[in-house]
């Protein structure tokens, strides 16, 4: 009994410990067990970007009608998968249609079982904000941002296994 305690425990810490360290989202949808946050304007996922002690933030910026952003996906997912005790967080943040959540997104999510944080910024003036991100960014997607409160850096590519792996080493310190 007390081993399926701390067991439980285990388990949902990590959930937890993800769920607060993203800003309150504008509205959530659920559906068949699935809750993804839907941030309505860039302004209310904004703090997600802002560093967090040492943790370091893995932000992914995807949507499901791009194929080299579906074809990194594993990748993220295991990061996610391979994730202990190291202190870094994963966000991949879906830029699909409002209108296409329920057609796209969510069966995408059903389909692909993602472990992955995911959350969807809802701003269709992506020229508003993304110079926020970073000013080089173009727009195109796949395009990560990964930061601690010592580094940050931005890429606008698609990622292999390996180069991703590479990227979170040089911010953590360890091989994942």
């Amino acid at each position: 009994m007390r081993f399926r305690l701390i067991l439980l425990f285990a388990l949902t810490v990590p959930l937890t410990l993800r769920a607060q360290q993203l800003p309150p989202a504008s509205t959530v949808i659920e559906h068949a067990g699935i809750s993804i946050p839907v941030y309505e304007g860039f302004e209310a996922l904004a703090p997600l970007f802002a560093p967090r002690g040492d943790t370091t933030v893995i932000v992914n910026f995807w949507a499901t009608w791009c194929a080299p952003c579906v074809e990194e996906l594993p990748y993220f997912e295991e990061l996610t998968r391979r994730r202990t005790s190291e202190k870094y967080l994963i966000i991949l943040v879906n830029l699909d249609f409002r209108k296409q959540l329920s057609t796209r997104l969510i069966p995408f999510l059903e389909k692909h079982e993602l472990q992955s944080t995911v959350v969807v910024l809802d701003d269709p003036d992506a020229n508003a904000w993304i110079d926020r991100i970073d000013p080089t960014w173009s727009g195109a997607i796949p395009a990560t941002v990964i930061f601690n409160a010592a580094r940050r850096e931005f890429r606008e590519q698609s990622f292999t296994s390996e180069e991703l792996t590479t990227l979170v080493t040089s911010f953590t310190g360890h091989a994942q």
